[in-house]
């Protein structure tokens, strides 16, 4: 007989206790630790050393395959995948409540009409599914719906069915006969997580996850999700916004820090192959602390609009507020500009904005936020044919970045006439149309473009 006993599991590292903590000593968080029953086997199990997949082999006798992809049948997903969905792989897409997770889930599932695929739901009954499915307008006959909880259950349907891709509708809601605790719990969540790793392994079909987060937008479960699952997407957006970032946090098959980019619509997300053109507002020519900053996500250029307005400020102390940009990086910057260059700008309220709701963390656009700055501190527009790409040292010299080469071609694919760099850059610039101003510090931008 299994012998049960009672522990306090902390529910967001996982971390275990033997009585009640009010802060985890582990991971540091406050009132996290809640009570669960935890069987445990006591009979003993010997171990075996010998038989298939216990023997070392060299590296060397190891033949490599290259197994084929799946096509999900967009572009932008098979793209921040590496090509696709790979067979056999455990795939965690996370995201905030009413983002879009599950409608995109159910896109997939009905867009990849030519395999077998099974959605599983433990939080809509098949009803509400067959709404979603209506307002998407597609249909497919491979695609197979199942409301169940259960794990054991929903092995045993896919027995019968025998998918090709599996996708669960979401992880926290899964459950097991073998642990007495709640649904969602970080027992729960672990062990049908590792179950459904095993599944894939060995079978071959890919498994598509979806997941909660948190209220400081971790993804919510125990860490060891996220370490034993192969690709950790997080779907990202602004409510007031119809643009959707699925950003590539993990993935073990593909690259790195890439995103796609998506737009919000009744049918459903449509994906947005030139994201240069939606994060441009057309018609601001003559518009005032307007800058264009040619950025990288990954492997991905693409232009955004750094929009700035520096007024006097109203009351003693002056505002410095910031939207999708690092407000500690703009407090540098505008130091940068008042210690090297002497604008005096501690009396004035400094509002930035990225538009199109999207958050930047490529230090390359400081160029283009100080030009923004400026532009709205004088009141004087910015051509809109000229971008820049450069990082902004705390000495005022603007340094070289990354894959500038990218930045300038699509730049030149965008229309734009010249790009500002740093002069110092060491990465070789290929013949191209659009002209290139080398600057060596913030001041010969400022003569530049404020003579």
């Amino acid at each position: 007989m299994p012998k049960s006993r009672t522990v306090y599991i902390c529910q967001n590292c996982g971390a275990e206790a033997s009585k009640w903590m009010g802060r985890c000593q582990s991971c540091g968080q406050w009132n996290t630790y809640v009570e669960e029953i935890v069987q445990r086997n006591i009979k003993t199990h010997e171990l075996k050393f010998s038989g298939p997949g216990f023997d070392p082999v060299s590296i060397s006798e190891i033949v490599s395959t290259s197994e084929k992809r799946i096509d999900t049948k967009n572009t932008e997903i098979n793209r921040i995948l590496g090509g696709g969905l790979v067979p056999g792989s455990l795939v965690l897409l996370g995201g905030e409540p009413g983002i879009g997770k599950s409608t995109i889930a159910l896109q997939l599932a009905l867009t990849i009409n030519e395999l077998k695929i099974l959605y599983i739901s433990g939080e809509e009954s098949y009803q509400q599914i067959k709404l979603r499915a209506d307002r998407l307008k597609l249909k497919s006959d491979n695609c197979f719906i199942l409301s169940e909880i259960l794990i054991e259950n929903i092995f045993a349907q896919i027995q019968n069915i025998k998918p090709d891709i599996v996708i669960i509708d979401s992880v926290q809601t899964l459950q097991t006969e073998d642990i007495e605790s709640s649904q969602g719990s970080v027992s729960q969540v672990r062990e049908c997580a590792s179950r459904l790793l095993k599944f894939a392994k060995k079978t071959s079909i890919p498994v598509i996850l979806i997941g909660h987060i948190t209220k400081d937008g971790s993804l919510a479960g125990p860490k060891i999700l996220e370490h034993i699952v192969d690709t950790v997407l997080l779907f990202e957006g602004d409510s007031n916004y119809v643009y959707r970032i699925l950003r590539v946090l993990k993935n073990r098959f593909g690259p790195t820090s890439e995103l796609g980019i998506f737009e919000m619509q009744n049918s459903g997300l449509r994906e947005i192959n030139n994201p240069s053109q939606i994060l441009i507002s057309p018609g601001t020519e003559n518009m005032s602390g307007v800058a264009i900053a040619s950025t990288i996500d990954g492997i991905r250029p693409f232009l955004i609009e750094v929009q700035a307005l520096v007024s006097s400020a109203v009351y003693g102390m002056p505002q410095r507020s910031t939207t999708g940009f690092d407000i500690r990086r703009l407090n540098m910057l505008l130091a940068v500009l008042e210690k090297k260059a002497g604008f005096r700008l501690a009396t004035k309220d400094v509002f930035l904005n990225i538009a199109g709701g999207i958050k930047v963390s490529d230090p390359a656009i400081d160029l283009a936020v100080i030009c923004a700055i400026l532009s709205s501190s004088f009141d004087k527009p910015i051509n809109k044919k000229i971008c820049f790409a450069g990082e902004v040292g705390l000495s005022g010299e603007i340094r070289p970045v990354n894959h500038i080469d990218q930045r300038i071609k699509e730049a030149e694919r965008q229309g734009f006439q010249e790009i500002f760099i740093s002069n110092i850059n060491v990465s070789p610039v290929a013949k191209t149309k659009i002209g290139i101003t080398r600057v060596k510090k913030v001041e010969g931008a400022i003569k530049y473009l404020f003579k």
